[in-house]
């Protein structure tokens, strides 16, 4: 199995975390393709920051699978930038962290919690928790209030703070499960679950886990219904990669429903 990781913001640190920990989570055999997007900005905190990485996604994307040979896809920022729309343009499962993180939660929890990195961050988390229908299920969002010395050093700047809010979590607000929210913290759940009395998910090891689970399902690819690709229709100004993936993915629409409509 080919995993395609994409970190959408544009932080090499960051995916140098991603890496790690995805590499740590992917089962035997599971061969991992990590890419950066390339153009963006240096973390996500907001919904237009994250309308600018959904590009980004889908320009790579359209790369890795143009070459063919991915299997899946894992959008590798909290938040999900591009999600659930980028499952229009790809003929394997895409999958989002936060989707995953959740659902992990679910499995594990009647509630949870999300620790995240910033305040300004937790409106946008707040909606991606309500899209996908968990919103009844969250306990609380809790935040870091104070400026970060830098976006791939917040693990070592922050941890006890991290671990307090987690624990606050449970015992203020009711949390069963406890997510550390986004690519910064990718991993150190693994190193602070001795110190938090609950379940904690980390959202790079759920989505890779999730990837692989949905990848080995071999469930079909979204050819009809409300993910199929977009209708043809004329275009300009896409890069060529983009418009070569949408080439594919719109024609074997075509191949099943009979007409581009």
């Amino acid at each position: 199995m080919r995993l395609l990781v994409i970190n959408p913001n544009i932080s090499e640190d960051v995916t140098a975390l991603i890496r790690s920990e995805a590499e740590r989570s992917a089962a035997p055999g599971t061969e991992l393709v990590v890419r950066t997007a390339g153009h963006g900005v240096e973390y996500i905190e907001t919904r237009f920051e994250s309308l600018v990485a959904a590009g980004a996604v889908a320009e790579v994307i359209a790369e890795e699978t143009v070459q063919g040979g991915v299997d899946g896809v894992v959008v590798a920022a909290f938040g999900d930038p591009g999600m659930p729309a980028l499952k229009e343009l790809a003929d394997v499962p895409v999958i989002g962290i936060t989707e995953a993180a959740l659902c992990a939660a679910a499995l594990q929890g009647q509630r949870f919690s999300i620790i995240a990195i910033s305040d300004r961050i937790t409106a946008w988390y707040r909606d991606c928790v309500e899209r996908f229908g968990f919103g009844g299920r969250l306990a609380s969002i809790r935040s870091i209030t104070e400026a970060l010395r830098g976006i791939g050093t917040v693990q070592e700047d922050f941890r006890p703070t991290l671990v307090e809010l987690a624990r606050r979590a449970v015992t203020e607000d009711g949390a069963d499960v406890v997510i550390l929210a986004g690519a910064p913290l990718a991993g150190l759940a693994r190193d602070v679950a001795d110190e938090i009395p609950v379940p904690v998910v980390d959202g790079i090891g759920a989505g890779v886990r999730l990837a692989e689970a949905v990848v080995g399902l071999a469930s079909g690819t979204h050819r009809a219904g409300s993910f199929a690709a977009p209708p043809l229709k004329r275009r300009a100004g896409l890069s060529p990669a983009l418009d070569a993936a949408l080439d594919a993915a719109q024609s074997a629409h075509v191949a099943v429903a009979g007409s581009p409509s």
